[in-house]
């Protein structure tokens, strides 16, 4: 059985990193996606390295490593959009199109009538997607957004990082990856995935707006909860959480384990592993509410017991008495992990500069559908003849004047 998206075309407009996100899960998940891209110089992402690709000679390529993250199965063709010829290839796409994403500057493409209420009179079941940082309305919407500045203005870098302690260590701290970007490519493949399905009873496509900085504050999920209903605001506090304990990292004699105890039957055995039975008997912790309120006097003792022991022996004993728990890995202990190696979470792809292209897999796995891994991020332009060729039905002499014009 094919993705359960084939059949869908996706004109995929967008660099950097939501927009392509929300391409490459369509992608996976069966859609034909043409990614467009700026003549020479495509995808900002394939200039921010070093690393970049090697090919079969242990040569650079000139694509970097971030790239590859984000736009595998996808087929790039090469368009200057700021040409009144490259604007009409973009229509001719967008008219056989279902799926539009674009992550342009707020009204950046209707001059060159490429926004959606140029292009939905062309195919009103046009599904186009919109990714900015801070939307289409209000007074920030003029505004350039990237992650790491809306990591800071949503809120999670507030909520990220150590208290700042009487000598001015600490403080606010983002994200090891640009998490505000993911969470947005992934509610823009939802919405659109919504929008394919209302399209089935309408008959119509529509228009979505998807703004970063109202993403990251949907994901605040608990923090922002605590805040609206408890009325207190959330602070920084480490590896610790904020409504259970304990629940954090601990340092044992040889480095640190997670311990993630999450109700009061898992304290009592924890209890009883460290040795310490009476703990979970004592008033002060024998419910979460009470260890939550004397948190740092329980977890002050904590951490003395399970500095007098290695990681790997409290694993294992934590592990046989079913008390959640685990290692901190670094990322190449993350793909020798047994569970993420029987998972399949690192798939190779075949490629003609590389031989093959290491990658991480999409973690949805079906029971019937199957997400596709055949297609390797492209190569810049790679498909602009084909696509033009083929699906626009575009000459060879139409393709080398356009080229000679430096228009694809």
């Amino acid at each position: 059985m094919s993705g359960p998206l084939a059949g869908y075309k996706v004109l995929d407009m967008s660099r950097i990193l939501a927009g392509p996100w929300a391409g490459q899960l369509l992608a996976d998940m069966g859609a034909e996606v043409i990614k467009i891209e700026r003549p020479v110089v495509g995808d900002d992402t394939r200039h921010w390295g070093p690393p970049y690709l090697k090919d079969r000679f242990g040569n650079n390529t000139e694509d970097a490593a971030y790239y590859f993250c984000a736009n595998r199965g996808k087929k790039s063709v090469t368009v200057d959009i700021t040409q009144p010829e490259g604007q009409k290839i973009i229509r001719q796409l967008a008219a056989q199109a279902d799926v539009l994403i674009e992550n342009y500057k707020v009204g950046g493409l209707k001059k060159y009538g490429l926004d959606y209420s140029s292009l939905s009179v062309l195919n009103p079941r046009l599904v186009y997607c919109s990714i900015t940082g801070f939307g289409q309305t209000g007074p920030y919407a003029d505004r350039p957004g990237y992650d790491f500045l809306i990591q800071g203005m949503g809120g999670l870098m507030s909520i990220t990082g150590e208290p700042t302690d009487s000598h001015g260590n600490g403080g606010p701290v983002r994200a090891g990856v640009a998490v505000t970007d993911l969470f947005s490519g992934m509610y823009a493949a939802n919405a659109i995935q919504g929008a394919l399905l209302e399209r089935h009873s309408s008959d119509l496509g529509q228009y979505i707006d998807i703004a970063l900085l109202d993403v990251q504050t949907a994901v605040l999920a608990n923090q922002a909860s605590n805040y609206l209903i408890g009325g207190e605001v959330p602070g920084r506090i480490g590896n610790s959480h904020p409504n259970i304990v304990p629940y954090q990292a601990f340092a044992t004699q040889d480095g640190h384990l997670i311990l993630a105890v999450g109700n009061d039957a898992q304290f009592q055995r924890f209890c009883d592993v460290i040795g310490q039975p009476q703990l979970a008997l004592d008033s002060r912790y024998a419910s979460n509410r009470a260890r939550v309120e004397n948190r740092e006097t329980l977890c002050s003792q904590i951490s003395d017991l399970l500095q007098r022991n290695n990681t790997d022996d409290w694993l294992q004993r934590f592990e046989n008495n079913s008390i959640p728990c685990g290692p901190i890995n670094g990322i190449d202990q993350v793909f020798n992990d047994l569970q993420i190696v029987a998972r399949k979470m690192q798939i190779s792809i075949a490629d003609k500069r590389a031989g093959e292209i290491p990658g991480v897999a999409n973690p949805i796995k079906y029971s019937r559908s199957t997400l596709d891994y055949a297609v390797p991020p492209p190569e810049l332009g790679s498909s602009t003849e084909s696509i033009l060729g083929e699906y626009l039905e575009y000459s060879a002499l139409e393709i080398t004047a356009l080229r000679n014009k430096s228009i694809i």
